[in-house]
């Protein structure tokens, strides 16, 4: 969706929303991607430790993209012990800023290195190095550990980015599950630290009430990436049973959003998870931020693992986000 040229305020156009405004050939990817999953057994039936060697291999819903030679891991110090993280820098010139980057999977699922489709092309458009976090995974390390490694690696880049990256100027973001962290990141910033050093935040697909917004409750089956269901039993994994949903720190669509960065917020038509970037992008006004809202007709949930001319589009305009964010503070 093309900006209003104001950063404070969006429009929503309801062409984009019709079936008509569906692109040719997102439309055959989703016909795609609905025959592969439909084919595939219940996910739900398996161990998440196989779902994510499955992932790891390529056999799950995403393609595996090649990993980026220029990647190099490192560790970062983190409240329980060292938190993996994987940096992809820019090697013809310095890195125009930094972006801290949390992967999607539900929280249960995906890996640092498993989104090279995205990253990549983030790197070589923007010019921005990025650190990607190898945050802890439930059901295995359920509510607050992942969370608590993605604040932790925000800490971290704060103290170190002008000595390993030398520039200030930061992004944070994600896709999915990684986009709520990067929200509940911000937040812990704020309120338990006092600083909001971000200058912008990359928000892809993001499940912002884990109660489940509208669009997510009456989403259904259709194996579209992401289904009702999955995002119960994703939820479930990551808090357990008796968590208040409502708790902002769970559900930042709850919080008080006053003075956090700008946001772009992507998201796709067909996403379960459209109402949450619809309502977050909304609140996040309200509260008095900059916000911009980027909706692709007929978009699956992440379709931009996908490679598709609405993946290029879309990230192109986060590589526009990124460039366009204020100088260094």
């Amino acid at each position: 969706m093309p900006s209003s040229g104001d950063p404070t305020v969006f429009t929503i156009d309801p062409a984009l929303f019709r079936p008509e405004a569906i692109a040719p050939e997102t439309q055959a990817l989703n016909h795609r991607i609905i025959a592969a999953l439909g084919a595939l057994p219940d996910k739900w039936a398996f161990p998440p430790a196989d779902l994510r060697a499955a992932r790891a291999a390529g056999k799950g819903p995403f393609p595996l993209a090649p990993r980026d030679p220029r990647a190099v891991d490192i560790q970062i110090p983190g409240r329980d012990g060292l938190v993996p993280a994987r940096v992809i820098a820019p090697t013809d010139a310095a890195p125009a800023g930094v972006y801290l980057h949390f992967h999607g999977g539900g929280w249960t699922l995906g890996a640092h290195d498993q989104q090279d489709q995205i990253l990549t092309p983030l790197v070589d458009l923007s010019g921005y190095a990025v650190v990607s976090v190898d945050y802890r995974l439930a059901p295995e390390h359920p509510y607050p550990a992942g969370p608590d490694d993605c604040e932790a690696a925000a800490l971290w880049l704060l103290a170190e980015c002008t000595a390993r990256f030398g520039t200030r100027r930061l992004a944070i973001g994600g896709e999915s599950a990684g986009a709520h962290l990067a929200v509940v990141t911000l937040l812990r910033l704020r309120d338990r630290h006092g600083i909001q050093p971000f200058h912008g935040a990359n928000l892809v697909a993001g499940c912002y009430d884990l109660a489940l917004t509208p669009s997510a409750r009456r989403y259904g089956p259709t194996p579209l990436i992401l289904t009702t269901r999955d995002v119960e039993l994703f939820a479930r994994s990551f808090l357990g049973d008796g968590a208040d949903r409502a708790d902002p720190d769970i559900s930042p669509i709850h919080a008080d959003l006053g003075g956090l960065p700008p946001a772009l917020f992507s998201v796709g038509t067909a996403d379960a998870l459209l109402d949450d970037s619809l309502f977050m992008a909304g609140r996040w006004l309200a509260a008095g931020n900059a916000a911009d809202l980027d909706v692709t007709p007929g978009g699956a949930h992440v379709f931009q693992y996908f490679d598709s001319p609405a993946t290029t589009a879309s990230l192109g305009r986060m590589a526009a986000f990124l460039k366009g964010l204020g100088a260094e503070g």
